[in-house]
């Protein structure tokens, strides 16, 4: 993927330039509450998100209503849609202290180091001054915390992500949902023996291939094996990750996923599912209106269902715990954090919410109802029901947890071990080798 083809040399670079950079004075982090007199001027906000989303036209909206009653002010939406061209702005401007009022970042070793500068304002202390902490939802919450507990982004979404699947097509190959992760190969080749594409992949961007690698060190060694992993207190060779490389290598001897998935986009796997060519399409719930609603192909509406993360032999986690992403989140820059951010800030978390819901998504807080569209599908409401039965651990995506170099080369091996180009122990000697070069740098 795009996002992951950062060189070592420019990670390292940010990182200097960062670190050279030193607090970023103005209003002290911890400070949630600035005294002063409210001044509107124009604030701005430096997004990654789609310019046509949900997410940039409610607060669009709320900005144009706050500003009815405060002449002067408006919001400045910098979008950004393409992740790798927004973390390579985003990492400069950091690094140029010269970050606007607002900035979108993943909780991202980056990040944290932005906190620990005091460049960031506690979105924790922020959000319970403002009396609407405990309206979040609390994995929302965690997706967007760091290691050490500590909350310095805000989340504006709230997704799960499940196994969207084909019930004529496993009929067809006579398989049923599978109970184990270990069932995913066996089914696979039931699938590839009756003709059919089993799961539909977007290779391109990379990450979709990466949810893979998480899901059995979860379900071995729980959440904590990829915090030690990418610090290097854990390997690809302990058991859990063995796991993992040996299951990775397995789907692709397995022939799991569609043919040529690394030049695959976005696009091209949800269309190989909703027409009816590939059994299984990984994917979470900001798919709805395309997979539970009459939208979706009439040819194949009434054979899609979804199944959650399996579980596996010995599982640490329980089946009501998987990928449950709160999004990229939303930080405030502690520099230019006064009487005004604050205000508007308060103004627009209290409206939000509602806004968000409405659109038929599920919202980061739990003091709303999601607005089921007319014209769902069953699905629909089966859908978003699973946010009320969540356990307490979430999959942590790898992208948002490794170092970047790291993380870059961790995706073009996974391809590379799926295709069969390298071996699984060829994988755990480059991997755990990369990871222990390239983490001191980040995890000090």
């Amino acid at each position: 993927m795009k996002r992951l083809m950062r060189t070592a040399a420019v990670a390292a670079a940010v990182t200097l330039a960062l670190a050279a950079c030193g607090s970023g004075g103005g209003n002290p982090a911890a400070n949630v509450s600035p005294t002063g007199d409210i001044k509107p001027r124009q604030i701005s906000w430096l997004l990654s998100r789609p310019a046509d989303g949900a997410v940039i036209n409610i607060m669009k909206k709320i900005a144009d209503e706050y500003a009815q009653t405060h002449p002067g002010f408006s919001l400045n939406l910098i979008t950004t849609p393409d992740r790798p061209s927004y973390i390579q702005k985003y990492e400069t401007l950091a690094a140029a202290n010269k970050l606007p009022e607002l900035f979108d970042t993943d909780a991202t070793p980056f990040a944290q180091q932005l906190a620990k500068q005091g460049k960031m304002v506690d979105a924790g202390k922020l959000l319970k001054d403002l009396g609407l902490y405990d309206n979040f939802r609390p994995a929302a919450l965690d997706y967007q915390r760091f290691d050490d507990g500590s909350l310095y982004m805000v989340p504006m979404q709230f997704e799960l992500e499940f196994f969207w699947y084909n019930k004529a097509l496993f009929q067809k190959a006579g398989i049923t949902v599978p109970t184990s992760l270990d069932d995913l190969p066996a089914a696979c080749t039931a699938l590839r023996k009756a003709g059919i594409t089993p799961i539909a992949l977007d290779g391109q961007d990379q990450w979709p291939l990466e949810r893979y690698a998480a899901y059995q060190p979860f379900r071995q060694a729980g959440p904590d094996y990829v915090t030690s992993l990418k610090k290097n207190q854990a390997k690809f060779a302990d058991a859990p990750g063995q796991k993992t490389v040996n299951w990775l290598s397995s789907l692709g001897q397995s022939k799991c996923f569609s043919e040529g998935f690394s030049s695959q986009g976005y696009s091209d796997a949800q269309n190989q599912f909703t027409s009816g060519q590939a059994a299984m399409y990984n994917i979470g719930t900001w798919e709805l209106s395309s997979l539970a609603t009459d939208k979706l192909n009439p040819a194949v509406r009434n054979d899609v269902d979804f199944f959650t993360l399996p579980t596996t032999s010995g599982s640490v986690t329980a089946a009501n715990e998987y990928v449950s992403p709160s999004g990229i989140g939303m930080a405030v820059n502690a520099k230019t954090y006064d009487p005004l951010v604050a205000d508007f800030l308060k103004f627009a978390l209290t409206k939000y919410p509602a806004e968000y819901a409405a659109t038929g998504a599920l919202a980061p807080t739990t003091n709303v109802q999601t607005t089921i569209p007319a014209n769902a599908t069953p699905l629909y409401k089966k859908a978003l029901d699973k946010a009320t039965d969540l356990g307490t651990k979430q999959i942590m995506p790898w992208d948002t947890q490794l170092d970047p170099t790291s993380n870059t080369r961790l995706q073009q091996e996974l391809t590379l071990l799926v295709q069969g180009n390298v071996s699984p122990s060829e994988f755990t000697s480059t991997m755990d080798s990369t990871i222990a070069q390239n983490a001191p740098k980040f995890f000090k």
